[in-house]
């Protein structure tokens, strides 16, 4: 079985879905009705490999038709999603019990609005640490604790574009799916 690298693919972030109760349907279930561009469902937040999307415009119309709500959609190459994933960009050092790595993916280019690394708070103990970004993707760590979505919100202000954010081991996840030609769920 040869390795697929992300020839093609695109893949789909959906943003602020199935969180809190607001949102939700089934991830699974809009993957089945997908099926002609073979849909692979990753998780339960909305992350999508689009094994065969034939024109982005074409899928994302018909991902939009299919969508029980509006939400923003953001779709990258998978490619792209490969390459971050092989780089590494947080290193081989875990990071301490109480963080998450994650990645942002912005919706356009947009613009930094300051150097970074950038920490939220600015004052006090930090729950968001912006650390680079490279094009779409916008890399940093956050603590576990309850006023931490409320400053990973604070990128979309950042960048002076939308941003959905996924956690380090989805990419990862999302990457070995690319990888693979087996029809595999994460």
């Amino acid at each position: 079985m040869r390795a697929r690298r992300g020839g093609g693919e695109l893949v789909v972030f959906l943003r602020g879905v199935n969180v809190g109760g607001h949102r939700t349907f089934r991830p699974s279930l809009l993957a089945q009705k997908l099926r002609a561009f073979d849909v692979v469902n990753v998780g339960a937040a909305g992350t999508f490999v689009v094994r065969r999307p034939g024109s982005k415009e074409k899928f994302r119309a018909a991902l939009l038709r299919e969508l029980p709500f509006a939400a923003v959609v953001v779709i990258c190459e998978g490619s792209e999603i490969v390459r971050v994933a092989e780089e590494n960009p947080f290193g081989a050092e875990p990071p301490g019990a109480d963080v998450v790595r994650f990645v942002s993916i912005l919706e356009s280019a947009g613009g930094l609005r300051s150097s970074l690394p950038v920490s939220f708070p600015a004052d006090g103990e930090w729950l968001v640490r912006v650390l680079r970004r490279e094009k779409q993707f916008v890399f940093g760590v956050y603590r576990r604790h309850m006023k931490t979505i409320g400053y990973l919100g604070q990128v979309d202000k950042l960048f002076g574009a939308r941003a959905t954010t996924r956690n380090w081991r989805t990419i990862l996840a999302v990457a070995k799916v690319l990888k693979s030609d087996a029809p595999c769920r994460a």
